[in-house]
Formats: structure tokens, C-alpha cells, sequence
């Protein structure tokens, strides 16, 4: 029996996704072994409680089961969240990383603040057009703004020290629910990814 697509299983989960009040950032389906593996990966403003994560890993393995699109074949839901260096796409991703470092690639042709159309920054208040960037690290931060529109791609960065308090208030803080930049963060996100984890074979 044929695999359901990944936007098949998108629609399958989406409303339950949305209804547990996380936001679904996608569905990838690949072989592992003789199962298959479904990975749906959800975020949320602030901190995804595991609780509810648990939830919804028994709720989408209901409907899975009950559209019968994997037929007898089984299958491996793993339900997890955004990893550290996950890219910036939408306006929401914008909202959660503020305060964060973030990787920048301007479109060809657009103007950059730094010279370069590749550059680091600290992510500020975003907006449905722009975004301010905090330049210059603990030394010499400064502000500017950058129209979302000559963004390319936006990556955020790995953070081994605490950023410097005057570029962390250029940039608004860090956002709501979300965790502090720095050594500290490295180690709890280790245990948050690895618990907020649901896995197991669905026969």
C-alpha cells in the first residue's frame, strides 16, 4: 500500500495541532526499517508543555489509525519541536527569536547595514514588514531596520555566553516564554528536546 504524503498527514493533524494551541511547522515521512517514521514537529510562544505534547501525540496517532492511510504498514510518530538553529520563515519565527542571534543572508541587490550580504545580528521587535536588527555584539551595539522582503534567509545561531545586557535591551529582550540565550540554554535545551519527545510503534 502506497505511503500518504506528508501534506495528506499536514491536513490529518492540523486542526488537532492547532486546537492544543501549537502551531504546526511540519510533517516529514521517511523509512525506518520495516516502519515507516512520521515526524510532526509543532512550536508555540512560549515553552511547549509536555503534558500537552504527550496529548497530542495520542490524539494524531488516533486519527492516523483511524484514516487507515498506512493501511497495516507500521509506523513511528514522533512528535518534537523546532531545533536551536532552526530557520526563520515566517513572522511568528521572527516573534520567538527575538533577543536571539540570528544568521543573516540578504536577497542580491538589497542594501545591507553591514556591507555584506551576509552578516550576524540580534534579532529585535519584528513587524509584518520589517525587522530590527541590534549589529555591533557587546562592543558597539546599535540598531537598525531591515524590510523582511530583502531577507533571504535567517538562520539563528548556537550561543556559548550570555549576550552583552545594552544589545539584549536594543533588542526588546528575548521573547516571551522563550529562553535565555546563552551556555545555560545549550544544556536545557538538551533535556527539553529529548523529554518533549513522543515516540512509539503504531501497529
Amino acid at each position: 500500500m502506497p505511503m500518504p504524503t506528508e501534506e495528506r498527514v499536514s491536513q490529518l493533524v492540523a486542526e488537532l495541532v492547532e486546537r492544543r494551541g501549537f502551531d504546526l511547522e511540519g510533517v516529514a515521512i521517511s523509512a525506518a526499517g520495516p516502519a515507516s517514521k512520521v515526524k510532526v514537529t509543532v512550536d508555540s510562544d512560549g515553552s511547549p508543555d509536555l503534558d500537552a505534547v504527550a496529548e497530542l501525540s495520542t490524539e494524531i496517532s488516533q486519527t492516523l489509525d483511524d484514516a487507515g492511510d498506512f493501511g497495516e504498514t507500521p509506523y513511528l510518530l514522533e512528535i518534537t519541536t523546532p531545533g536551536i538553529d532552526r530557520p526563520l520563515t515566517t513572522l511568528r519565527h521572527w516573534q520567538r527569536a527575538q533577543g536571539r542571534k540570528v544568521k543573516i543572508t540578504l536577497n542580491p541587490g538589497a542594501e545591507s547595514p553591514e556591507g555584506k550580504s551576509t552578516f550576524e545580528a540580534r534579532v529585535g521587535v519584528s513587524t509584518d514588514t520589517d525587522v530590527a536588527l541590534v549589529l555591533g555584539g557587546k562592543r558597539k551595539p546599535h540598531r537598525v531596520t531591515v524590510p523582511l522582503a530583502d531577507i533571504q534567509s535567517a538562520v539563528v545561531q548556537v550561543e556559548f555566553s550570555p549576550p552583552g545586557a545594552a544589545e539584549l535591551e536594543l533588542a526588546g529582550g528575548v521573547a516571551p516564554g522563550r529562553p535565555q540565550p546563552g551556555a545555560q540554554e545549550d544544556t536545557d535545551l538538551e533535556t527539553t528536546e529529548s523529554d518533549s519527545q513522543t515516540e512509539g510503534i503504531v501497529e
